[in-house]
């Protein structure tokens, strides 16, 4: 029977035999592709935690005692959860998401600082420090393994799993820019975009032409239509990326009311709780003093350098907001000139393009050694290490004239890192920086900040994390590709 036959019979929903059985076949081949990606980390996570028992059983990590073997167990355990969490915060195993580089990088970082973290607390629970010489084989090991894994899980996935025909739907120009991103990066291997589609009607307009492509990617369309491609992903098992909307980040944190008898949800302002409020202060000051003291001998060098460069201040203060629009005084290390606003234009960055930077200073920049006088504010109580970066006071006004909503990061302390610098870049979008501050905002807690202190790592081997704003441009609002349009952000 032909296809146009076929389509003539169909079920009680309206959907027809062929259009059925595409669905089921595209369900089908997304299940077995899902399922072979935790497979494959699941064997790759088993032998990486084999190696370490093998390492620290026979490399007599413990004295011999009558329960020094069971002790090998016990730290080869807690190895493996340690591990697991790290793998977690860094995005490990994103196989095709992120390049080869990454995926290394990623997955070397989670085991340093897993054998590191258990051999300080193998070392002080036995009161005295072992020989390093079992992690250090451990990371070479499992650095070969890395690397080994990464490229030939990556081309065998590849390989194994052509690329998806994809739509991308829009509303207006803006949207589209947005989620342009995609373009250039490891993702495109996975989801190649066959068509683009500007529309902004109803979801029943759109629905035949879905079943068309193996993928959609969403931006900026009405809430209806978009619902509808929503629940068409999850019915057909479609892999669905949408660009969300403020609101839709605002009510991940809504809180289900039991009192009614309709699932009502509450929404309100973000009051942190008293308990996480201490436990961060705590930490802000623990993790600042400690920092403060074991990095000041790399601080005064850097000083000095910087002094003798050109005789000007190493230190340079600025005015940003923090919490509820506070001032206060940023502390950095001097990278630029000592008029690079003699013009009185507040400016961000234009990244190494930038002629304002001292050679000093794209170096120390580069290497992120410029924010180190930060934890001077965060031991003061101006910062904390995990929350929105600060915004300059000009600069953010500018936000507000065309995203009065900018005002919501302001809800908690400002930080030295959290998920808009982790995972955003310097001259990331305000909306969506907006967004990622949000998104932390509604899950805060320690293991969130611990979390993010140790993501905060992996930026330092990204050189997009540290692009600055388009020549020209004062802020991110007029940066790039929107340098040539105005942005109404409340219709984004």
């Amino acid at each position: 029977m032909s296809k146009e036959g076929s389509n003539k019979t169909s079920n009680a929903n309206g959907t027809s035999q062929y259009e059925y059985r595409d669905s089921h076949i595209r369900r089908k081949r997304n299940k077995f592709r899902l399922t072979f990606v935790k497979t494959y980390r699941f064997v790759f996570d088993i032998l990486l935690f084999y190696i370490a028992w093998i390492l620290f059983r026979y490399g007599r990590l413990f004295d011999l005692n009558p329960y020094g073997f069971r002790y090998n167990y016990y730290v080869t355990i807690g190895y493996a959860v340690i591990l697991y969490w790290l793998k977690k915060t860094y995005n490990a195993d994103l196989l095709g998401y992120s390049r080869i580089r990454s995926v290394v990088i990623s997955q070397f970082l989670s085991q340093v600082f897993s054998a590191v973290i258990i051999y300080f607390g193998v070392s002080f629970g036995w009161q005295r420090f072992k020989n390093p010489w079992v992690f250090l084989v451990l990371f070479a090991v499992q650095l070969a393994i890395d690397i080994l894994w990464s490229y030939y899980a990556s081309e065998y996935y590849f390989r194994i799993y052509p690329k998806r025909k994809t739509l991308l739907i829009y509303r207006n120009e803006i949207d589209r820019k947005r989620f342009g991103a995609v373009k250039g990066k490891p993702i495109e291997r996975l989801y190649e975009i066959s068509d683009e589609l500007q529309f902004n009607g109803s979801f029943e307009e759109l629905e035949d032409r879905l079943s068309n492509y193996d993928a959609v990617f969403v931006a900026g369309v009405n809430s209806d239509c978009r619902n509808g491609i929503l629940k068409y992903c999850k019915r057909e098992g479609m892999p669905g990326f949408f660009l969300p909307h403020i609101g839709d980040v605002i009510m991940q944190e809504a809180t289900h009311v039991k009192s009614f008898d309709s699932p009502v949800l509450y929404v309100n302002r973000t009051i942190v709780d008293p308990v996480v409020a201490f436990e961060k202060r705590a930490f802000d000051i623990i993790t600042s003093g400690v920092a403060i003291i074991l990095l000041s001998p790399l601080m005064i060098i850097t000083a000095l350098v910087i002094r003798l460069y050109d005789r000007g201040p190493a230190l340079y203060k600025q005015t940003r907001l923090t919490i509820d629009g506070k001032e206060f005084k940023i502390l950095k290390f001097r990278s630029m000139r000592v008029d690079a606003e003699k013009d009185g234009v507040a400016r961000l960055s234009s990244g190494d393009k930038d002629d304002r930077i001292t050679p000093i200073g794209k170096f120390i920049r580069k290497c992120r050694i410029d924010e180190l006088p930060q934890l001077i504010n965060i031991f003061k109580g101006d910062m904390s290490v995990v929350g929105p970066r600060p915004e300059r006071p000009e600069i953010a006004e500018q936000y507000y004239e065309t995203m009065p909503d900018f005002r919501l990061r302001l809800q908690v302390k400002a930080g030295l890192t959290g998920y808009a610098q982790v995972y955003g870049k310097y001259n990331t979008d305000p909306y969506e920086k907006l967004e990622f501050d949000l998104l932390y905002i509604n899950q805060m807690n320690m293991l969130t900040d611990i979390q993010l202190c140790f993501a905060t790592f992996s930026i330092l081997f990204s050189k997009e994390s540290t692009e600055g704003i388009a020549d020209g441009a004062t802020t991110a609002l007029t940066n790039q590709e929107h340098a040539d349009q105005p942005i109404d952000y409340d219709e984004v």
